[in-house]
């Protein structure tokens, strides 16, 4: 099984900046893409940003120039820097990554529980 465990939200006020991480634990034999998503209440969930395991990166037109994402494969930790956020930022934000549990498995995708970001004044 793995695990994957955001940290790093919390109430903010507009402009503001917060770092959000994920670390992925339990059976690891690689990972490939890790990345992050949000949902605000009502809305569906959308992807932010992702990076693959060399380092190449994808970002919504929302938050690019704004929020960077970042990896450090030997913790098997991703991380979200945002900067300039706004109250549209408010949302549940939610870490994903591809796992291949053992050599001999295909790449499973796994969720984390999801951090609370609330950008407000």
């Amino acid at each position: 099984q793995v695990q994957l465990v955001e940290s790093g939200g919390g109430l903010v006020q507009p402009g503001g900046s917060l770092r959000l991480s994920c670390a992925a634990s339990g059976s690891i034999f690689s990972i490939n893409g890790m990345g992050w998503y949000r949902q605000a209440p009502g809305k569906e969930r959308e992807f932010v940003a992702s990076i693959t395991n060399s380092g190449r990166t994808n970002y919504a037109d929302s938050v690019k120039g704004r929020f960077t994402i970042s990896r450090d494969n030997a913790k098997n930790t991703v991380y979200l820097r945002m900067n300039s956020l706004k109250p549209e930022d408010t949302a549940v934000y939610y870490c994903n990554a591809e796992v291949r549990p053992y050599s001999n498995y295909a790449y499973q995708r796994s969720w984390g529980q999801g951090t609370q970001v609330t950008v407000s004044s």
